[in-house]
């Protein structure tokens, strides 16, 4: 039966089984229904009791039946949402007494609840109806009308879309502003705290790694409550956070703020790439994630700008930088909140459903979803258990590790920049951070060059039957992952005013932000393809990882240019960007193979 809150008593709304309502089916019936669920014999429960999760995981006849947008990994797959036969021993011989009286139920009793009554001095309730025996049917199933569905995300009108794809990704943009508006302040917060500047830097490394620990909270609360909900509340209480950390007092105070700031921040960030799954075929999800990278990318290159303008305002100063990035995060929450819809597909059958309920009193009525009762252990198991087990095959480490470096060197520019425009060739604080438009002008480029890859891809995907084909998002990574390093090799060695004019570093960086855009959309599309059903683990992973990297670099940066200098510095991370060079070729030439010999990547080879 469909978990329903309109009927609070019912005990298998406790244990997530599927039981009956007012009406039945025959035996005939539910033998051919598809769609429900049916109590196996005794001896195939046994048998499931001892099936690993790799085997229950891999049904064949599961992801056949599953249609490719379901197996995007972005929202629960009939393979999650199907109840669980690992149920104990006891728990089975309380059911079935239970359904062979046809009377009574007896509840199953955690530990919780055990230690709760004790407490409370109540007894242990038996809850009972004469029709618990009585399985609800398809007929009480509520779904879209057919494909061309105009309720469905994927069918909304181009406009909503892009209307929708724009907000999330304005709002992406201000999370990623918060964690580089800070450096523009490095120095005057040092100055008024009296730290030194590496210890002052750690405002930006807490940020991101509240940036990398957020996804796992925010990610599964977006496949429970739906999209809207796990990212616009999270959003505004990092707005709090944001003007938290501009009344600060003392520096640990701006610490925390930053840490949990960025915590509730990485929601936009975690699961707008599930919301573009929600509103976008694989053969338009490209263009979208283009955007998408554009806003994840866009914050950090124009943030230090802005605030270094703001910092060199005698009257303003550093609080105002933290002021001004709470204004327009509450500004950009404000018109989401007025402009999207929930795009999460299950969680509108949901609401379909309690209309439907409401309007024609068959309180029967309910969606899949309704069936799904998500446990704490399911939830992290998936984003934190299932994206460790995908970081040992070796095309999620590879690019999960490619795109966390790429990410880590994008963040570590934070000091690398205004080392070198500032402290080598002596340019205002404002002036050494406008390099940073070089970074976001190459991103754009990298944008314009992952579109245009992606009307190849429609040809080879609409050719192999409309199924994605991951190793053709791979061209614009090889070659970024050619442009990324020469861009840092430039960088480095033309750095001194000797060793160059100032546009030689420029277009470095130029070619180092187009380099980065493309190998971050590509890792993300591959992984995405690659993984199908276990994508949102996939990306995870990635965001995790990248993370790390990034609160990593910026705290090295320093001391490394002072101990061997920018050239060699600088080409020390150059060259770990052209030993990752052969990364989309391999899997360019060999990715099939490698695909079909991994338990969690074979359902995409066809």
């Amino acid at each position: 039966m469909a978990r329903n809150s309109d009927s609070p008593n019912s005990l298998w709304e406790k244990t997530g089984e599927n039981l009956g309502d007012a009406s039945a089916a025959s035996s005939q019936d539910q033998d051919h229904d598809h769609h429900q669920y049916h109590p196996r014999p005794h001896h195939d429960i046994e048998a499931g009791v001892h099936m690993s999760d790799a085997e229950t995981d891999h049904s064949s006849d599961e992801e056949d039946d599953d249609s490719e947008h379901q197996l995007d990994g972005h929202r629960p797959s009939r393979l999650e949402t199907r109840p669980s036969w690992a149920r104990s021993r006891s728990r089975r011989s309380a059911q079935s007494q239970a359904n062979a009286s046809g009377l009574s139920l007896a509840r199953t009793i955690s530990r919780r609840d055990t230690v709760l009554s004790r407490l409370r001095s109540r007894p242990i309730p038996h809850f009972t109806h004469p029709l618990t025996h009585q399985r609800t049917t398809t007929a009480e199933l509520v779904d879209f009308e057919g494909p061309d569905d105009p309720y469905r995300p994927i069918n909304w009108s181009t406009h909503k879309k892009v209307s929708t794809t724009l907000l999330y990704g304005l709002v992406t943009m201000t999370a990623t502003w918060a964690s580089s508006s800070y450096s523009a302040g490095t120095d005057a917060i040092a100055s008024q705290f009296n730290v030194s500047t590496e210890v002052a830097i750690l405002g930006t490394t807490l940020f991101l790694l509240g940036f990398g620990l957020g996804p796992l909270l925010w990610a599964p609360l977006s496949e429970v409550y739906g999209r809207r909900a796990a990212v616009l509340t999270p959003m505004f209480i990092a707005i709090c956070f944001s003007f938290a950390t501009a009344t600060a007092k003392d520096l640990q105070t701006v610490f925390i703020t930053r840490f949990f700031g960025a915590f509730f921040a990485s929601a936009p960030v975690t699961n707008t790439g599930g919301v573009l799954g929600d509103l976008y075929s694989p053969a338009h999800r490209g263009i979208a994630m283009a955007g998408y990278a554009l806003a994840v990318v866009g914050g950090p290159t124009v943030g230090p700008i802005v605030s270094a303008a703001v910092v060199q305002t005698p009257y303003l100063g550093w609080r105002w930088t933290e002021y001004l990035t709470g204004i327009l995060q509450a500004v950009v929450l404000v018109n989401a909140i007025i402009f999207i819809d929930e795009s999460y597909p299950p969680v509108l059958l949901v609401a379909k459903a309690r209309r439907l309920r409401h309007d024609s009193g068959n309180y029967a009525l309910h969606a899949k979803f309704e069936e799904w009762e998500p446990s704490i252990s399911e939830l992290c198991r998936k984003f934190l258990i299932r994206p460790l087990q995908l970081l040992c095959t070796p095309i999620c480490l590879l690019m999960a590790l490619y795109a966390s470096f790429c990410y880590g060197i994008l963040y570590m520019q934070l000091g690398a920049v205004p080392t070198i425009f500032g402290s080598l060739r002596g340019w205002n604080l404002l002036q050494s951070e406008l390099p940073f438009l070089a970074i976001c002008l190459g991103s754009i480029t990298g944008a314009g060059i992952n579109i245009l890859n992606q009307l190849a891809y429609n040809k080879a995907y609409h050719s192999a039957g409309d199924r994605a084909v991951p190793e053709k998002r791979l061209p614009p990574m090889m070659l970024g992952s050619v442009l990324f390093a020469v861009g840092q090799f430039i960088t480095a060695w033309t750095a001194k005013p000797e060793q160059g004019p100032w546009i030689a570093p420029v277009i470095g960086l130029y070619l180092m932000g187009c380099g980065f855009n493309t190998i971050f959309q590509a890792a993300l599309n591959y992984l995405v393809d690659t993984f199908r059903m276990y994508a949102a683990s996939a990306v995870a992973a990635n965001t995790f990882l990248r993370s790390v990297f990034a609160a990593g670099f910026p705290l090295a940066i320093g001391p490394l240019y002072a101990q061997l200098g920018v050239g060699p510095g600088q080409s020390i991370f150059a060259g770990f960007a052209t030993l990752m060079i052969p990364v989309p070729f391999v899997f360019y030439t060999f990715g099939k193979r490698i695909r079909a010999g991994s338990k969690w990547s074979k359902g995409s080879v066809y």
